[in-house]
């Protein structure tokens, strides 16, 4: 009984790793239910009998890319009160799992329609939740400040950074840090200048009223 149960789950590994590797070679669209059996060396009823749907395939596969890798720590993060220092700190930290993870990711965000929904949603909600611990540090956090980070965590912007255009993580992450403290200066002198703007005095003819007042004197015709 005992040798059945890791033949299973010996069985269930192989299926998991060649679907890893295939996903981080080649991409999710052409990852075939067949082509992993054979890379398996198993049939394809065996796979079903595992993984009774892409979803719990791909839920394992997550769950085993993941645990080898060293993840973003965005409570770390969160003990960082200078909006400044959590956003360069946080941002470095992301770009250095981007970089450690840049095979697999570049296949999974450039095939996004091609993967299940509930993976999407997972990497949204990862996205949405680095970008609210880092933009959390700035003062009511304006809604330019917010997109700046918004734009700043996502996978996309990385490769473009310092991929596309050659920059180090560290000078990408200075760069976009000093985007949004621009962005956080320019809210603040705005809300200054509304707070200082004396109110426009309504000029007594200007007000509700006035012209019947004028009218009094004759017709209006």
């Amino acid at each position: 009984m005992v040798r059945r149960a890791a033949q299973v789950e010996a069985t269930r590994r192989r299926i998991v790793e060649a679907t890893v590797r295939m996903h981080e070679t080649l991409g999710p669209r052409a990852t075939t239910i067949a082509a992993i059996a054979e890379a398996a060396r198993v049939t394809r009823l065996t796979v079903y009998r595992h993984f009774p749907d892409e979803e719990a395939l791909y839920a394992a596969c997550s769950a085993h890319w993941l645990a080898r890798q060293r993840l973003p720590d965005p409570e770390a993060w969160a003990r960082i009160d200078d909006p400044e220092e959590r956003l360069t700190a946080g941002l470095e930290d992301l770009y250095r799992y981007y970089r450690d993870g840049e095979a697999m990711l570049t296949r999974i965000y450039g095939e996004l329609e091609h993967v299940p929904a509930t993976v999407r949603d997972q990497l949204r909600r990862a996205e949405h939740g680095y970008a609210s611990v880092l933009a959390a540090a700035f003062p009511a956090a304006p809604a330019r400040v917010r997109a700046v980070v918004g734009h700043a965590v996502s996978f996309g912007t990385w490769r473009s950074l310092c991929r596309d255009h050659g920059l180090g993580e560290r000078e990408a992450a200075g760069l976009l840090t000093e985007l949004a403290l621009a962005a956080s200066r320019a809210d603040a002198g705005r809300a200054a200048r509304g707070r200082r703007r004396p109110a426009r005095r309504v000029a007594r003819g200007d007000r509700p009223g006035a012209a019947g007042g004028r009218r009094r004197g004759g017709s209006a015709t």
